[in-house]
């Protein structure tokens, strides 16, 4: 058999395996299209739980306070509810801000331990040592950017009542028709929700959050002894745990959030940089726990751990590979003319599947973002270009120094300055 031939093969081979392991997204593209009878609702009984509020924040005094008001603003009983402040090698007046606000304010100055893993598990120390977990029935974990709907909390607890350890929210966008790169985010985090988790929902199998407006119960923070996730991207590494460890997280349409994105795309590189790196860290970290797990307990566990690595390095890695053959075969077959050939191709072919995101998200959604169909229009038509500058930000974080930076948050406003929340009232 001639190299080219072997490599043909190849490359079908890969390309055959890659189909099968994300045919299943075009499944949950479509399926929350069609509507579910709801089934009825139980009477609701008096709320009861107790719920800590965990907050990382650093030098975040201008969004902080409006975070903070929104939680003091909810429909649940405030008595039940402890907002907890982690000021984390600020250098600003944070922690008064969060004082002055009513919050539980702990200090850290570690400048060894960086990241919000580190601060959550601090967080989470303190409140242990103060008093004991076993104040609080559930713990939520916000960003200092994000906003709460008013209803969020009491939302969440009807999704506790149906015994989840693990729940995540709908997460919307302070900032989503800022720019083409707000929009991008927006509308990838909305794709997140109404297609990936809202369907995960629907099959019965664990959903997965997305940085934060998340929350799990006592049981569960005592189950993995505390917050034990460092690496670079937290929330993934929480997610994979609660897949190889059969935990099922459950997916709150009605507990909405809303949260800044970067402006500029300097700022967004150094985001999803530290998001590349840190899921190269998880993939290699539970690498072996994944594995294992497509192999044994239910059926629903065993496809948490195929979803986390079709998902993770190994899925994307695939991807990869199978268009580094598909170019050495196209540079075998017809030279230097059939490379542009097959990158023209291919990179038609990703913007198409990208657009076709975009736009089911936005159909889906439409009522929600703010804007005149003209613009929804160009925000669909630049959500792949937004998602195809993943490639060089990727090559460039797998050359660079793996390190936790932060990034401003500057978007400044309460709830009733947030169009999408108007488009939701």
């Amino acid at each position: 058999m001639s190299s080219a031939a072997l490599l043909r093969d190849l490359l079908l081979a890969l390309s055959a395996l890659v189909g099968l392991c994300y045919m299943y997204q075009s499944l949950y593209l479509i399926l929350p299209f069609f509507k579910k009878r709801a089934p009825a609702r139980p009477e609701t009984p008096a709320p009861a739980r107790r719920y800590a509020v965990l907050i990382a924040a650093r030098n975040e005094r201008e969004v902080l306070p409006y975070l903070l008001d929104s939680i003091r603003a909810q429909t649940y009983p405030a008595a039940l509810i402890t907002p907890f402040v982690l000021a984390d090698n600020c250098t600003d007046d944070t922690a008064a801000l969060a004082r002055a606000r009513g919050a539980v304010v702990y200090e850290r100055r570690d400048t060894r331990h960086v990241g919000k893993g580190y601060a959550l598990q601090a967080l989470l120390e303190h409140i242990r040592a103060d008093g004991g977990w076993d104040r609080f029935d559930a713990f939520l974990v916000f960003d200092a950017d994000n906003l709460l709907a008013p209803d969020y909390i009491r939302q969440m607890d009807r999704a506790f009542d149906r015994g989840y350890p693990a729940l995540c929210g709908y997460r919307g966008s302070k900032n989503f028709m800022d720019n083409w790169i707000t929009a991008g985010y927006g509308l990838w985090y909305l794709h997140d929700c109404v297609h990936l988790n809202a369907s995960r929902q629907r099959l019965g199998v664990t959903c997965a959050c997305t940085g934060t407006g998340f929350g799990f119960t006592r049981a569960l923070l005592e189950q993995m002894g505390g917050w034990p996730f460092h690496t670079l991207v937290e929330d993934i590494e929480f997610d994979t745990w609660c897949a190889v460890h059969g935990v099922r997280m459950g997916y709150c349409a009605d507990a909405v959030i809303y949260d800044e994105q970067p402006l500029t795309l300097r700022q967004s590189w150094v985001q999803r940089t530290r998001w590349v790196q840190g899921g190269v860290q998880v993939s290699f970290k539970y690498a072996g726990a994944l594995l294992r797990g497509l192999f044994q307990g239910s059926a629903r566990d065993r496809w948490g751990c195929f979803e986390n690595l079709t998902l993770t390095l190994y899925g994307y890695g695939s991807c990869a590979l199978t268009g580094i053959l598909a170019m050495l075969a196209a540079l075998l077959a017809a030279g230097p003319a059939g490379v542009i050939r097959c990158l023209a191709v291919s990179g038609i072919g990703m913007y198409m599947g990208l657009l076709a995101v975009g736009v089911l998200t936005m159909l889906r959604e439409h009522s929600r973002i703010p804007g005149s169909a003209r613009r929804k229009a160009l925000c669909c038509a630049t959500f792949p270009l937004f998602m195809l500058t993943y490639i060089p930000v990727a090559l460039c974080a797998l050359f660079s120094k793996f390190q936790w930076q932060p990034v401003r948050h500057t978007v400044a406003v309460g709830l009733d300055a947030v169009p999408m929340a108007a488009g939701r009232r």
